[in-house]
């Protein structure tokens, strides 16, 4: 039998970041599905947002909740920007190292709804990458790769442990206390900018088990991204490109997106999304993302990932523009927690980061808060089952013999992706939502595997939610007709 203090289900920067956060004597086993770079947090492009200093934490709260509309929980946004500095300032500690001017000065820069520039970034364009690998090389506890959490293990409200599929054999395993990291849901949606991987497993696992879903109708879809490619996931043009210059054009070379806010670029994610979307139904025309104010060598230090990209499509970047669109990026919702991660129906159970809803993120996500969020969250979810050293019985459970998949399931993986994008995506309808929901329904009814219901479920809780919320607020855009 395999028993652990705690398991980790993903290793983005909330797990790795819990994960180092746990002493070595702990018995810790991180469980990620595919190879440790495929999640979110390896493609995250624009940096991390942070208070720069005491005096800008009512600042940085303030953008926070505005970007939010409303719907932030004020003491989970307190707790996110006053622990801000003290988090980065202990990656810094512990070796990280954020761009600097060529006097070593923290190179800080602006994102769309920030008030001032305080977005630190690393390898230019590439600060997901560089926390990942360096979380990574510094993680004290072993990683079970290659496999899926299919069950959690739950007697009478008390969380025992996982059931993995590991190499097409399912197997329990035992801990005292469980972490859920395991991400967003980017795969339920035709173009996305997440992981491939990220399907959204978790969310319906926890539909199953009777584990409170919150907000999940809160989906963020990013305005700049580069859709014309067979790749699931879509090529991400990070919000940082608009806050040092890039702008938003049409056919014509008109910036069309100050006719909607007068923001321009630098409005909230929601609004531009909205914007491009509307404006490209209205006219028939084609948007862009235009570089021109950059200089070439500029361009290829500040983006040097985007820069090799655009170019490898063959994309004369900085001075030719490129053709955009929203999509998928970003769950603000999840699976509801409490201000220690959590899970508040079950004793022993915690979740953090992307897959959870702290609700700090309100009805839309102030940029770069995402990252930020996995460490403060993480750091607080060990805290607190440090702080809790008690003995648990040990619970055996019977092995699941579900069938997890089927040679049809992806073709119905395919159908669902079109479906949440034409009916569940920027600008939603009622009439619309409820077509999806018959069309959810019935794949459901027919012969499916366990892990294609899941995603299913995980859908169905998207629509439902649109569905209750009558008034358009942040991203959840809903209107009779278009």
């Amino acid at each position: 039998m395999f028993r652990y203090d705690v398991i980790i289900i993903g290793a983005g920067i909330a797990g790795l970041y819990a994960a180092m956060k746990l002493p070595k004597n702990k018995k810790v086993l991180i469980i990620n599905k595919r190879e440790t770079f495929k999640c979110n947090t390896f493609y995250a492009q624009g940096g991390v947002a942070l208070a720069r200093d005491e005096a800008d934490i009512p600042s940085h709260i303030k953008d926070t909740l505005e970007a939010g509309s409303g719907l932030c929980d004020s003491e989970a946004v307190d707790i996110l920007s006053k622990n801000s500095l003290l988090e980065i300032e202990n990656l810094i500690h512990l070796g990280f190292e954020f761009d600097k001017s060529e006097d070593g000065e923290l190179l800080y820069t602006k994102e769309a709804a920030h008030s001032c520039e305080r977005i630190l970034h690393a390898g230019g364009d590439a600060t997901g990458r560089y926390i990942h690998y360096f979380l990574l090389e510094r993680n004290p506890h072993a990683m079970l790769g290659d496999a899926r959490v299919v069950d959690l293990l739950i007697k009478d409200g008390v969380c025992h442990g996982v059931t993995v599929l590991d190499h097409r054999e399912s197997r329990n395993i035992y801990a005292k206390d469980i972490i859920i990291a395991s991400g967003g849901l980017g795969s339920l949606y035709e173009y996305h900018t997440n992981a491939p991987c990220i399907s959204a497993d978790i969310q319906g696992l926890c539909v199953v088990k009777g584990i409170e879903l919150d907000r999940m109708e809160m989906l963020q879809f990013h305005p700049t991204v580069f859709v014309k490619s067979d790749n699931a996931q879509k090529m991400l043009l990070t919000e940082a490109l608009r806050g040092e210059g890039a702008t938003i054009e049409d056919e014509n070379g008109r910036r069309f997106l100050f006719d909607y806010d007068e923001r321009g670029e630098l409005a909230s994610r929601d609004i531009v999304s909205k914007a491009i979307y509307l404006y490209k139904k209205k006219t028939g025309m084609q948007v862009y993302l235009a570089f021109d104010k950059f200089s070439d060598e500029y361009f290829a230090h500040r983006f040097p990932n985007i820069c090799e990209n655009l170019r490898g499509l063959g994309f004369k970047v900085p001075s030719q523009r490129v053709p955009i669109s929203p999509a998928f990026h970003y769950a603000i919702g999840g699976i509801r927690s409490d201000l220690n991660a959590r899970v508040p129906s079950v004793k022993n159970l915690y979740a953090i980061g992307e897959v959870a809803s702290t609700r700090v993120h309100g009805a839309n996500r102030l940029a770069s808060n995402s990252l930020l969020e996995g460490l403060v969250f993480a750091k607080r979810a060990v805290e607190d089952i440090l702080s809790r050293d008690e003995d648990k019985e040990l619970v055996e459970f019977d092995v699941t013999d579900e069938v997890m998949s089927l040679k049809d399931d992806k073709a119905k993986k395919n159908q669902l992706r079109k479906i949440m994008w034409e009916n569940v995506s920027i600008i939603r309808t009622k009439s619309g939502l409820n077509d999806a929901l018959e069309q959810i329904n019935a794949l459901l009814n027919e012969n499916i595997g366990t892990l294609l219901k899941f995603r299913l479920l995980t859908a169905r809780e998207i629509v439902l939610g649109a569905l209750s919320r009558d008034k358009s607020i942040g991203v959840h855009t809903i209107q009779e007709e278009i």
